[in-house]
């Protein structure tokens, strides 16, 4: 490469960079003072630094979109900024695409006045969807709960985390806490800053004030008394996963709710956002978020289903290594799991294939499952393995999914990749409840086979805060509309 091609390129990137970094703060204005989140194709710019910014410009291109220059989203952003919206996910690259098919002389105000008529002629009452949360357990999902809660924090409205219930380890638990929130050995630093409030037993993280509150009985506890009212306990333990059992939060003085971050018994509703969120009730004051696993599987067999009909099927998950499995091998009470879990594959069970059911009950005795637990910290994997009423081919079914996981009601919960390089260390941190792996898929008239890859810690917390939106009428409105999505052939 010659030298003049080399500063070409070079002076171009530069550009780029300081066009990124000019988007940051009116991506920023937006979602502090008028409550927007905004997104490119579904992929959220908030809090990214210009080289996130950029990424996401160039990942939906890479999935098959129209570019989106950098210079196109500033001119959304400002006009956005001028109209002063109220509180909605707005999708930028969408918005962009609705200016250019609207001609070279739109006003480009008004334009977006039109398209975003509903949402300027609702009045925002952010006051009042304001919820109190409370982290009932600090472990992984409770720890990844609070930093994405935290980093929501928006205009201080909608979801806000007071506090956090634990009982007391140590006579440092409240360092050791804020620790372990600020330094993860997965999903790496805390973004901003951690501080502690001994004398009140306060973690300060990002100007979020957390009241660390140690008890031993969830029924015995006044969160009125730390100024907490009509909130939401999210309980991370697993103690407990019946009616009975998480019925003792209710108890406690200032709880209104409970939702549980594991599968539920029955009669418990178990809730995977994007399908039967929309089940939800008023009355109901115990939900389930259900598992990492439903919600990964459940979203691409809802899309199968519809396409293809499924007729049965099996799901085998490859599965990170959890908590509840011995480091070397020790007694423990479930079959092969005393035995160590970063030296063994392990073979167990799973109830993520009958779990299904609960959120799409025309799936009722169609899946088996199984499980093997394997020596890594986070990600899994499903393979599934299916029977279909109508024929598929590859290609077909994958250029279903990848739409989907741009344009449908599902876009949130489907991601979807082809790439010949990838490994399961790609997925940490991702949003989406899975991630299908184009380049693996196999069909074969009507046996179709797809791997589906979830970050089983982040991609599910992400499920539950949006169940916890949903309970709390803070989930933003979606502007412009998602599509129906259907095969092509169709």
């Amino acid at each position: 490469m010659s030298t003049s091609a080399y500063e070409d390129h070079r002076s171009a990137w530069v550009s780029r960079e300081e066009l990124a970094e000019r988007l940051i703060p009116l991506i920023g204005r937006l979602y502090r003072d008028f409550g927007v989140v905004t997104s490119v194709h579904g992929h959220r710019i908030i809090n990214l630094s210009a080289m996130g910014v950029i990424e996401a410009h160039e990942r939906v291109w890479q999935l098959g979109h129209q570019q989106l220059a950098l210079e196109q989203s500033r001119t959304v952003l400002e006009a956005l900024i001028a109209i002063e919206p109220g509180p909605a996910s707005l999708d930028i690259a969408r918005l962009a695409a609705s200016l250019d098919a609207a001609g070279a002389d739109v006003d480009v105000e008004a334009h977006l006045r039109a398209e975003l008529a509903e949402l300027l002629a609702t009045e925002p009452t952010p006051s009042a969807n304001s919820t109190d949360v409370v982290l009932y357990g600090f472990g992984r999902i409770g720890r990844l709960l609070a930093r994405i809660l935290i980093t929501h924090g928006g205009n201080g409205h909608g979801l806000r985390l007071r506090a956090v219930v634990v009982r007391r380890g140590a006579s440092n638990d409240l360092v050791k806490r804020a620790s372990l929130l600020e330094r993860d050995s997965v999903h790496g630093l805390f973004p901003g800053t951690v501080t502690v409030d001994e004398e009140n037993e306060v973690i300060i993280a990002n100007g979020t004030r957390i009241q660390m509150i140690y008890a031993n009985d969830p029924a015995a506890i006044d969160y009125t008394s730390y100024g907490i009212n009509d909130a939401v306990v999210v309980d991370n333990t697993g103690r407990w996963r019946d009616e009975e059992g998480l019925s003792q939060h209710l108890k406690s003085k200032g709880v209104a709710r409970v939702l549980l971050t594991a599968p539920g018994k029955s009669p418990l509703k178990n809730i995977v956002y994007g399908i039967n969120h929309n089940d939800i009730e008023p009355t109901d004051r115990i939900l389930s978020a259900a598992s990492c696993t439903t919600n990964a599987i459940t979203p691409v067999l809802k899309a199968i289903d519809e396409a293809y009909g499924v007729e049965r099927g099996h799901v085998e998950t490859v599965h990170s290594f959890t908590n509840d499995q011995n480091l070397t091998d020790n007694f423990h009470t479930g079959d092969r799991r005393g035995r160590s879990a970063v030296l063994n594959m392990v073979i167990t069970e799973t109830g993520a294939a009958t779990a299904v059911a609960k959120a799409l009950p025309e799936f009722a005795g169609k899946l088996t499952g199984s499980s093997i637990r394997v020596p890594t910290p986070n990600v899994s994997l499903a393979i599934l393995n299916l029977t279909l009423s109508r024929p598929a081919t590859k290609d077909e079914v994958n250029d279903y999914l990848r739409r989907a996981s741009l344009h449908s009601q599902l876009r949130q919960q489907i991601d979807y990749v082809e790439s010949p390089e990838v490994v399961s260390t790609d997925f940490v941190g991702s949003h989406r409840a899975g991630i299908v792996d184009g380049l693996a898929t196999i069909a074969n008239d009507v046996n179709m086979v797809l791997y589906v890859w979830y970050d089983n810690e982040y991609g599910y917390s992400y499920q539950v805060i949006r169940v916890l939106e949903h309970m709390a009428g803070a989930h933003p409105v979606v502007f412009p509309k998602r599509d129906d999505v259907r095969l092509a052939s169709v």
